[in-house]
């Protein structure tokens, strides 16, 4: 073993990697020095830069000790995807161009020129994409107003604005806690009458809280803060754990989670008195992964409920609403994350798509089915690659109104 990774897999890959830094250095060679030796230099640079960038980058991610929750790894870890994702694929693609022009032109002895500058183009562009992506995409916030018309709403409910927010995953704020404070205010300025968050607060483990709790404490609403438990806050991507430290996980998410101010609804309902209206609000938590993703039977939560004005259920996996919810209760209104629409997408006023979609159909926005809606939040945080690609981090403000 080398600090938790297998040794031959892992000089597997690292021989691997330093093919790759040799052959990108002989394709710069071949391609630009005999015409240019600027150019040459100028990409050898710029290459050069990368590859020790990258590097560091590994070689912090294999020789950390420590719990693997400590956010500054999960950091790293997710630099070192961004890292494989713009600069070693990118580099792969050029060199298989470059060697397969070398391969047409065999008998010539030379390589083509289109093929290469083909990979150089790609290369540039994966760059680019994934820099703009990191930077401007992951951090552009967007508020997204709804309005939801529920037919007979009672009128004492008209017009109360429900904030949701989802999918943290603390890690992707660790060196941006500024931008979590500034989050905060944003929500306060939208005065919300309920402020909803539906999971997802950590990627592996309790550990990424890092004293946020004490910003997220700072959240106002008129009726409370409510929240539960995303199937990554029950510590199921947390590697090598034992049952045990997975319990001591979730015990210690449910009092980091209290500590900022939200009440867990831990598969459980109970009862509001607003201006005079009676409102249920349930909640309950997703564990698993995909596929086999694990729901709490939504008839848990609702054990024991009485007569209400308006049904409110907060759930994380957008997919438990038609398996459990639609045509089987009589809850009106529901609230899911967990999709983060990927990531990546377009999201215009006249289209919207995502490859989430294939997974999961209500992965976005607001859907209804009869009298029976939902809305699903795409996060704020990022998960794997720390990127987010014309797919903008939201805060949910949606207004009820009668139908």
């Amino acid at each position: 073993m080398f600090f938790g990774y297998n040794f031959t897999p892992m000089l597997i890959l690292v021989i691997f990697l330093l093919t790759l830094e040799f052959l990108t250095f002989l394709v710069l060679k071949e391609h630009f020095l005999v015409r240019s030796k600027t150019r040459f230099y100028v990409f050898l640079t710029i290459n050069t830069l990368l590859s020790l960038l990258f590097w560091y980058v590994l070689l912090r991610s294999i020789t950390f000790r420590g719990s693997f929750d400590t956010p500054s790894n999960i950091v790293f870890h997710m630099y070192l995807a961004w890292m494989i994702s713009s600069v070693i694929v990118p580099r792969f693609i050029l060199i298989f161009l470059h060697y397969a022009g070398r391969l047409i032109r065999i008998r010539e002895k030379k390589h083509s020129r289109v093929l290469t500058n083909t990979g150089i183009t790609i290369s540039v562009i994966f760059l680019c994409v994934m820099v703009l992506s990191s930077t401007a995409g992951r951090f552009n916030i967007r508020t997204e107003e709804v309005t939801v018309n529920i037919k007979g709403l009672d009128s004492r409910l008209e017009g109360l604005r429900i904030v949701q927010l989802s999918d943290m995953h603390l890690s992707s704020f660790y060196n941006h806690r500024r931008l979590m404070e500034r989050v905060i205010i944003k929500v306060n300025s939208l005065k919300p009458d309920l402020l909803i968050n539906t999971g997802d607060f950590v990627s592996y483990g309790w550990r990424e809280f890092a004293r946020f709790d004490t910003i997220f404490s700072k959240s106002v609403s008129r009726y409370g803060n409510y929240a539960v438990l995303g199937n990554h806050d029950m510590g199921t991507y947390l590697p090598n754990s034992t049952s045990e430290e997975k319990s001591d996980n979730i015990r210690k998410m449910k009092e980091l989670i209290t500590a900022s101010g939200y009440r867990l609804l831990d598969n459980e309902h109970i009862f509001l008195e607003i201006n005079g209206a009676r409102v249920e609000l349930l909640g309950v938590e997703t564990s698993g992964r995909y596929p086999e993703m694990i729901h709490t039977d939504v008839r848990l939560a609702m054990n024991g409920t009485d007569t209400a004005d308006l049904r409110i259920m907060l759930l994380h996996d957008p997919n438990q609403w038609k398996k459990d919810i639609v045509g089987k209760t009589d809850i009106e209104l529901s609230f899911a994350g967990h999709t983060h629409g990927m990531q990546i997408g377009i999201l215009t006023k006249k289209f919207r798509w995502s490859p989430a979609k294939y997974i999961y159909p209500e992965w976005n926005g607001l859907f209804t089915t009869g009298n029976q809606y939902l809305y699903v939040n795409r996060g704020l945080g990022v998960l794997g690659i720390p990127f987010r690609l014309w797919m903008p981090p939201e805060i949910t403000v949606l207004t009820l109104s009668a139908g």
